[in-house]
């Protein structure tokens, strides 16, 4: 049949299937989540009215400077995210398509998700907390350190509590703060032995951290390369492995001698 028609015609019938198809995949919900840069929030500081960092037992450094721990936001996970969605997200550099799965456990309830991320901040705050203390070779019998951050679940600003915990306690090791003054951001799980983990959405949280008026952002190493992807401009990015590494490269940075790493 298609040999007894034109070409322009025998093109047109065949290419009726695919448009069918494309019309219907439009309205198909995917497996996917788009994401946007969230809140940030200055673990030396207050949040909703009270100190996010309240340590007792032990006389306390005064800081100054900023520690902000940043966000992302994502479509829920029982969202109908469609190609047009997808294709939106793809082209506008302040979203992310990202796989549902990598943003929310396969298969869990909205509420089951909701109560593994309130889990998953509290043993992050408790291991936070363990590392800092270990860090400075501080008695975790003689000293008690509370965590509260309103509206945030999961693992991911265990650095920057660990790092809140440091400069109340310590400063910067020589009278001064560990920030220098600055407005720091970052992101990166905290085990206690110290390493720092990486977080996914890093390239959103850079854009966050800039927003609320960061000039340095710490960046778990392995995600080096997502965090240049979309950098705003005049945000400087700091690699970090340990606690150990980024307080002394934030030491570095602030007297000026040293080696602060780059990415």
């Amino acid at each position: 049949m298609l040999s007894q028609l034109s070409r322009p015609r025998a093109v047109a019938l065949c290419a009726l299937p695919v448009v069918a198809l494309l019309a219907a995949t439009a309205f198909v919900p995917l497996p996917f989540a788009v994401a946007q840069p969230g809140m940030t929030a200055d673990v030396l500081g207050e949040n909703r009215g009270e100190p996010v960092i309240t340590i007792s037992g032990t006389e306390t450094h005064r800081t100054r400077g900023q520690l902000r721990m940043t966000t992302i936001v994502a479509t829920g996970p029982d969202a109908d995210v469609r190609l047009p969605d997808v294709i939106e997200g793809w082209f506008d550099t302040e979203r992310a398509v990202m796989p549902r799965d990598s943003v929310y456990p396969s298969g869990d309830t909205v509420k089951e998700i909701e109560e593994h991320n309130a889990k998953t901040m509290r043993e992050s705050q408790n291991t936070a907390t363990e590392a800092a203390l270990d860090f400075l070779g501080e008695d975790p019998d003689d000293i008690k350190v509370t965590l509260k951050l309103a509206d945030v679940g999961g693992p991911s600003a265990g650095l920057l509590f660990s790092l809140g915990i440091v400069d109340k306690l310590d400063g910067d090791g020589s009278g001064g703060d560990l920030t220098g003054g600055r407005t720091i951001a970052g992101t990166g799980t905290i085990d206690a032995d110290g390493t720092v983990g990486a977080v996914g959405g890093v390239a959103l949280k850079t854009q966050a951290a800039e927003r609320d008026g960061a000039t340095v952002f710490l960046v778990p190493k392995a995600e080096c390369s997502d965090a240049e992807s979309e950098l705003p401009k005049g945000l400087r990015l700091i690699p970090v492995t340990t606690l150990k590494g980024t307080v002394e490269s934030l030491r570095a940075l602030e007297t000026g001698t040293g080696s602060v790493p780059s990415c």
